[in-house]
């Protein structure tokens, strides 16, 4: 039997080259700076609790949670979660992330803006991504209503890329939070200033390639829509 070649792969062929990228320029800082400790030797831990109460927040608390890299700060409780690796180290790397999730914290503290609308919109992200799917295979199996199911399953894909792009300024904003509150509390030192710059740079670059990877399928789709339907 015959089966057609899905031409509209092509689409993804970058997002998934700079993925690729992204995950490699993680691994190389992270374990080149996971391996220098910082001259003050601060963990983790120490680092988050001092740059949160040195901003003048005391209602968030830092915790160590479960996984390697599920590090992040969690809006509905007030908690930093830091993995254990960055909760009990004192490398470049450590204090970078722990630095980075409490500049979410303020962000969260300081009602940022951006962060308040990707929370607004992670609901309707979330179920988009879940239910575009379905619409999608529909209207790709059925002729009659067929159109109409795919524009539906587009429209709801559309959210999850919106979020892909509203987050893309928050983690930046958070990146940048943190290497200033590491240089101005003296967690680190001006030559470790530039590992930290490189370990959250590339942190943010997966992010781009997730949001790269969005848009790419979201065309991709529309394609495929128009492909069907003609």
């Amino acid at each position: 039997m015959f089966f057609p070649i899905d031409t509209t792969i092509v689409y993804l062929i970058p997002a998934i080259l700079l993925t690729l990228f992204a995950q490699a320029k993680v691994k190389s800082a992270f374990a080149k700076y996971s391996q220098v400790r910082t001259q003050n030797g601060y963990t983790g831990n120490q680092v988050a609790e001092k740059l949160l109460r040195e901003q003048g927040i005391y209602d968030v608390d830092v915790e160590l949670t479960g996984g390697k890299l599920s590090d992040h700060y969690d809006p509905r409780s007030k908690k930093v979660r830091l993995s254990s690796d960055i909760y009990n180290g004192s490398s470049v790397a450590s204090v970078s992330v722990a630095a980075h999730e409490v500049g979410h914290a303020i962000q969260h503290a300081q009602g940022y803006s951006q962060l308040k609308l990707r929370n607004a919109i992670f609901p309707l992200a979330r179920l988009g991504s879940s239910m575009a799917w379905i619409f999608i295979i529909a209207g790709l199996i059925f002729a009659e209503g067929g159109y109409t199911m795919m524009n539906i399953g587009i429209v709801l894909f559309s959210m999850a890329v919106l979020f892909q792009i509203i987050t893309l300024p928050v983690e930046f904003n958070a990146s940048s939070r943190a290497v200033n509150l590491l240089d101005s509390s003296g967690v680190i030192v001006a030559n470790e200033k530039v590992g930290a710059k490189k370990v959250l740079n590339a942190a943010a670059l997966t992010y781009v390639a997730a949001m790269a990877t969005a848009v790419a399928q979201l065309v991709r789709l529309i394609a495929l829509r128009n492909r069907r339907h003609r």
